[in-house]
């Protein structure tokens, strides 16, 4: 039964049960109770258009017959309260602005509204999520990121709070997360930098760059001493590298061949002028953003039709589960997902594959699934849906050969398309691409359907059993300033969204195809590197992107998988020992320690997965001692398959995460919510990474546990709720099982 509130009666409006209408400042309030604890709030003014854009964020639209949850709307002071079963607050939001506005990167005849919710977030609360960051930053308090889709870095706007609730920012374009109010452009220093030639990979393949170094400088004037929240935005579509020096004390430094455009850190800032510099690549043009870190956290879309977003109340598992029936529960992905998946860029040839996959079964190396990279089209121009015969004579010949040998192949597909291709030709002459891109246009149907029926008749029929959506951003951010779904949509509206279209167009196609094959059971598992909220119902797990290989990227990284749990995506890992390699990587030491430290974690990941740029990644390639340690992760993630099944189930019937942020488990102790790189990984391990060189001891924290702590490889036992330092060997990272 559903009642709407057309008129204003009392000055606070509590609503649990019904859909209430309520009338809100300039606006209308809209409250809709769509599950047992999640209400969905829409805040419209007159002087906004409705955007009136497909539901592509929920698949589960019904209101809630029975809510624990009481919503207060006081409409007089423009307050929403959200209450859980007991009456406590757990949830107040203070500001809902709706605005017309018409941002610069918008065509002149789109009148959209700028969309802003301010809630609060008292000191001493803990934030998890948003997704994929390189920041290295867990709790997200206070913090100031930009959501865009980039190489690395995957915006899932979903919160998790200790204080027990969850917030989803439903919004399908650009998202400032504690848009700073102060900026400063930051001038280049006069006088040449220096240069360095990288290897890079592109769109169109690997390639050299020549780059240039220069320094960029500025004053700013700080009004008050206090933590500030700071974002510097190099001022390109991707950065080489962020580097940030205020009053000579670096802040910010992290240089990869692919970084996304900004970066973020809260610093404790004295009240006066401050000089900043930043020596970043000579293309940059930087600006570097500030605010005084407040006891409130924010949502802003430039690009809006509406404040839209849902509030979740209960515990972390209880908001992720609920969170998933909205939007799309994860499908159960196959076992043999689970195992070592063993990847390089790239092989070369069907022979290749064959040869190293023999090569792994003659030693006894666990393996599940072995990765074609891209460019196996060759000459017929790329991802043209054509493996290049020269090189692969006959792929059916090769997925049959690794199925005699208990191997999967997964290959490498993308949504862009060489328009000189036979399909790109196609796609050209219906108009299909983004315009001014190689990327095809999934916001329209027609584009997708044709993408996916040239996906069906040309690759799937080969007997490939997984498929890698590569770039799915799309890469460079290039839905900014052009049109999509032939022309109706400026591409701003949707910039977020363009992955889940991608992987919905395959998954769908997927299903659809096995139904009426001889396999109507058969899984579809997909790998893409970017996503948005309700990409687990297309059966796709994301990675962490092009990263380089280095201590720090190692600890970002399980930071970045740790926000991609907190919003609620369940199967997630990067490229173990990074995807840029030093190019004497087989007999570097040093380098050689932390690729076995990034395999040694991916044990622990949900998926487990090797792979370098440049690189045959073979264990055997690496010395003696190397091949040792890699055949012992290898069989301890093996004798682990039950437990990962297990979990696996869980995910599936229950919206469990196996990856499990310490919020999850332990949310009422706050020395473990302090820890940025612990985790549990399904119910019993406590997987502490190490991310420093040359370790013989590792200083772990042991959360409050009734049964304490067993040490996995030693067996000692441990009480919870301390730190302590355990010694280390090369051959494994500290876990511990909860007893």
């Amino acid at each position: 039964m559903k009642r709407t509130v057309s008129t204003l009666i009392l000055a606070v409006v509590s609503c649990s049960l019904l859909t209430a209408q309520t009338q809100f400042g300039d606006g209308t309030l809209t409250v809709t109770p769509v599950a047992h604890n999640a209400v969905r709030i829409h805040y419209r003014t007159a002087s906004v258009p409705n955007l009136d854009l497909p539901e592509w964020l929920y698949v589960s639209q019904r209101t809630a017959e029975k809510s624990d949850i009481v919503t207060d709307i006081n409409a007089r002071r423009k307050v929403v309260t959200v209450k859980d079963r007991r009456g406590n607050t757990v949830f107040r939001a203070t500001a809902h602005d709706l605005r017309p506005t018409h941002p610069g990167f918008m065509p002149a005849d789109a009148t959209v509204g700028e969309a802003t919710l301010t809630f609060d977030s008292p000191k001493g609360e803990r934030l998890f999520g948003l997704g994929q960051f390189q920041d290295g930053f867990a709790d997200v308090r206070g913090l100031s990121r930009r959501l865009t889709q980039v190489n690395t870095q995957i915006s899932l706007p979903l919160l998790i709070s200790n204080k027990g609730y969850g917030i989803l920012w439903n919004n399908y374009g650009l998202t400032e997360f504690n848009p700073c109010a102060n900026s400063v452009s930051l001038a280049r220093r006069e006088g040449g930098g220096e240069q360095e030639v990288v290897n890079v990979t592109s769109t169109e393949g690997g390639r050299r760059e020549v780059r240039q170094r220069n320094v960029f400088e500025a004053d700013i004037d700080i009004p008050a001493t206090a933590d500030y929240a700071i974002m510097l935005d190099v001022g390109q579509k991707m950065a080489r590298r962020h580097n940030l020096v205020i009053d000579g004390q670096t802040v910010i430094e992290m240089q990869n061949v692919w970084l996304p455009p900004t970066a973020s850190d809260i610093v404790h800032l004295k009240r006066g002028r401050h000089h900043v510099t930043a020596e970043l690549t000579h293309d940059d043009r930087p600006t570097l953003y500030y605010n005084k870190v407040e006891a409130a956290t924010t949502f802003r879309s430039p690009v809006a039709g509406a404040v839209d977003y849902t509030v979740f109340v209960g515990t972390p598992d209880e908001i992720i589960a609920t969170y998933r029936r909205l939007t799309g529960e994860a499908p159960l992905i196959p076992s043999w997902a689970l195992g070592y998946i063993h990847c390089r860029e790239r092989f070369h040839s069907q022979q290749e594959i064959l040869e190293t996959a023999n090569t792994f079964r003659q030693r006894k190396l666990p393996v599940s699934v072995i990765v074609q990279d891209w460019q196996w089209w060759g000459r017929h121009g790329w991802n043209a849906m054509r493996f290049d015969e020269e090189h692969y004579p006959d792929p059916k010949a090769l997925t049959d050969s690794l199925h005699a040998m208990d191997m999967r192949l997964m290959l490498s597909v993308w949504s862009k398309i060489d328009r000189r291709s036979e399909v790109g030709q196609q796609m050209e002459r219906d108009a299909f691409y983004i315009p001014g891109t190689d990327w095809i246009d999934f916001f329209n149907p027609a584009a997708a359907a044709a993408y996916w029926a040239n996906f069906r008749d040309k690759l799937v029929p080969l007997g490939i059993d997984a498929w890698w959506q590569d770039a799915t951003e799309p890469e460079n951010d290039d839905l900014a300033g052009r049109r999509v779904n032939a022309g109706r949509w400026p591409g701003e509206l949707v910039r977020n969204v363009y992955p889940l279209l991608v992987n919905k167009t395959v998954y769908e196609g997927l299903r659809e195809y096995y139904a009426t094959s001889a396999e109507p059971q058969r899984i579809p598992f997909i790998l893409t590197r970017s996503g948005f909220p309700g990409i687990q119902r297309y059966g796709a797990a994301l990675w962490s992107g092009d990263v380089g290989n280095d201590w720090e990227t190692l600890r970002r990284q399980i930071i970045a998988g740790l926000g991609v749990q907190a919003a609620g995506v369940p199967w997630w890992t990067y490229d173990a020992g990074g995807f840029f390699r030093p190019g004497d990587q087989y007999t570097n030491k040093q380098y050689i320690e932390r690729m076995l430290r990034w395999i040694e974690t991916s044990v622990f990941l949900p998926l487990m997965r090797v792979h370098g740029y440049m690189s045959d990644t073979e264990p055997w390639r690496y010395g003696d001692e190397a091949l040792s340690v890699i055949t012992q992760c290898l069989n301890e993630r093996e004798r682990m398959r039950p437990y990962l099944e297990r979990c696996a189930r869980r995910v599936a019937e229950e919206g469990y995460t196996i990856m499990r942020p310490l919020v999850f488990d332990f949310a009422d102790d706050d020395e473990a919510l302090r820890q940025d790189t612990e985790y549990m990984f399904g119910p019993d391990f406590l997987v502490c990474p190490i991310t420093q060189p040359d370790v013989r001891e590792w200083r772990c924290y042991l959360p409050r546990n009734a049964g304490g702590w067993r040490h996995k490889y030693s067996d000692k036992h441990y009480a919870g709720g301390q730190y302590v330092n355990v010694p280390v060997e090369m051959a494994h990272i500290p876990v511990f099982v909860r007893e």
